[in-house]
């Protein structure tokens, strides 16, 4: 059994008065477009988000044929990392990754080679590009990704990189990812813009 924590609680300012996680992406609400790209490669999903946002995304994962558990935000607006935190004390696998709800290209080929990598340790997570660690497209384990981020948020931190500095991690580097999946899959819609030429991928 494995899970998958989608974080959709962001404000998204970017992007306008629309709310990302569950504007539609070619015919499809954003996050179901990242959810539907894990269904070969886990067993459940639970997504984190605002109270304002559970009917809406019911209304998106409505057919979804895994279960779906939404595990609201106690305080919301305190950032990804809070959110982490959240959607991993819902889970119920030992690992899980964690992705954000704007990552519509997720490839299925890296979460899988993700969670063997973990395997053992803490944590596995991508650095690509500049150097950037992708703490919103990473396998955790749950229990000791959710002590870090309370130890993190307990010390006044907010930089969702933070938790890292309490857990074993293994690196993937850009080279790895490469050689398994695209680098696609990064990439998230942070504007109309970003979306309307992503929408055209799915046509």
């Amino acid at each position: 059994m494995t899970d998958a924590v989608i974080l959709a609680g962001g404000r998204s300012t970017r992007f306008g008065d629309t709310d990302k996680a569950v504007a539609r992406l070619a015919g499809r609400a954003m996050i179901r477009r990242v959810a539907d790209r894990l269904l070969s490669t886990t067993d459940r999903v639970v997504v984190n988000c605002r109270a304002d946002q559970v009917e809406a995304i019911g209304e998106a994962f409505a057919d979804y044929p895994r279960p779906v558990t939404v595990a609201e935000d106690p305080d919301p607006d305190e950032g990804p990392m809070a959110g982490i935190r959240t959607g991993l004390r819902a889970t119920e696998s030992e690992y899980a990754f964690v992705v954000a709800c704007d990552m519509p290209f997720v490839d299925p080929a890296l979460v899988t080679h993700l969670f063997e990598r973990a395997r053992g340790n803490d944590a596995a997570v991508p650095r690509v590009g500049d150097g950037w660690f992708q703490t919103t497209h990473a396998v955790y384990r749950a229990e000791a990704m959710v002590d870090a981020c309370e130890r993190a948020l307990e010390a006044g931190e907010r930089k969702v990189i933070a938790p890292l500095e309490h857990l074993e991690y293994v690196v993937i580097d850009e080279r790895e990812v490469e050689r398994v999946a695209s680098l696609e899959s990064f990439e998230n819609l942070n504007t109309r813009e970003e979306f309307e030429r992503a929408a055209s991928r799915f046509r």
